[in-house]
Formats: structure tokens, C-alpha cells, sequence
């Protein structure tokens, strides 16, 4: 079965998190947003009455949601969930776009905290609830691999920020270099939260 056509709203806000992946917020316009979306343009303020902060807000919305639903599916992919193998299929999903399509993208929400933290609070506030949005899902999958409450968010973060860091230093590199190190080093410590066996 065929998924389902996105309507233009939704067009436009998948546009933006693209578009602002690659330019950042600051170079993302409303007009390149409707394009981008094959949209009428008029549609905009229709659809985003609160102009570029609520299409921006959106986009980075979108873009946590996306980034918590593909937890699962990275997990379906393995044969036996470990958390290093969760955190190798994470990072697996940027290596092989940088190695098959180039450095120009990075993570929408990562580019929306750079370019408005300290400029619009809407923003900055719907970035930390998109880093939440990934974060749950990781932590709900590290519990069901047996790692521990106590240890489940603060390792969810770690393999986040870690990611994150990366992305940004594989981008000025144009090498994946980063991404396999955090990888391969962050691998037995994640593997040592769960209990032993023994």
C-alpha cells in the first residue's frame, strides 16, 4: 500500500526542516519553504498565520518526532538490541548520507538552537522539546535492553549530544571520521550499563 500523499501543509513543513538542515534558519525563506513544497505561495499565511517562528517552530517539531519514530525502526534492524548496536544504527543513518549525498545537511533542530536560542524563546523552547521527543524513545529502549532507570536518560543524552557534536565536525571535515569514532569509542560503555550476567 502506497503511504499516504502529503497535503500542502504538510509539504511545507517537511521543506522547511529540510531547507533549514541545509542553510539554517537565517537563510531559509518563506518563498524557498513554498517552492521547495510546490505550494502556492499564498497558502503560507493560511497555514502558518504566525508566519516564519511557528513554520520554523514546526519544522523542528517535525523534525524530533522523526528522529523518536526512527528508534524503532533502528532496533528493528537488529538482530539482538544492544545499546551499542542502537547507537551504531543512529549514527549509521548519517554516515551513509554523507557518504552517498555529501556534507550539505545536518540536523534541522541543532541549526534552529544555533540560529535562535537566544533570539526567539518559541523557538529555542520547541528545540528542547524536539531533543525530548528523541530522547524518550531512546531511554524507553535502553530500559528494554535492561539498562538500568537511573542510567537510561543520562546515556539517551550522552549518545544524543554525542551524534550532535559529531554531525558538526564531519561537516567541517567532509569526512564521516567523527561519526565512526563516536561510534566505535561510545560502544563498550554503553554495552557496560547493562547488568552482568555473570
Amino acid at each position: 500500500m502506497a503511504a499516504p500523499e502529503r497535503g500542502p501543509r504538510e509539504r511545507m513543513v517537511f521543506s522547511a526542516a529540510q531547507l533549514i538542515r541545509r542553510d539554517g534558519v537565517a537563510s531559509t525563506g518563506m518563498r524557498e519553504v513554498a517552492a521547495h513544497a510546490d505550494a502556492p505561495r499564498g497558502s503560507l499565511q493560511h497555514y502558518f498565520p504566525g508566519g516564519k517562528e511557528q513554520l520554523v517552530n514546526e519544522a523542528v517539531g517535525w523534525a524530533g518526532r522523526y528522529a523518536g519514530n526512527r528508534v524503532a525502526r533502528f532496533l528493528a534492524a537488529l538482530p539482538e538490541p544492544t545499546p551499542s548496536g542502537l547507537f551504531a544504527e543512529m549514527v549509521r543513518q548519517w554516515t551513509d548520507e554523507y557518504e552517498t549525498t555529501g556534507f550539505a545537511g545536518g540536523c534541522p533542530v541543532a541549526a534552529a538552537t544555533v540560529d535562535c536560542a537566544e533570539s526567539t524563546e518559541s523557538t529555542r523552547e520547541a528545540a528542547s522539546a524536539a531533543f525530548a521527543t528523541w530522547t524518550g524513545p531512546v531511554s524507553r529502549a535502553l530500559a528494554e535492553m535492561g539498562v538500568p532507570q537511573t542510567r537510561t536518560e543520562p546515556l539517551a543524552t550522552l549518545m544524543i549530544s554525542s551524534i550532535e557534536g559529531a554531525i558538526l565536525i564531519a561537516r567541517a571535515e567532509q569526512d564521516t571520521r567523527a561519526l565512526t569514532t563516536v561510534s566505535r569509542e561510545l560502544g563498550a560503555l554503553l554495552d557496560a550499563a547493562l547488568p552482568s550476567t555473570d
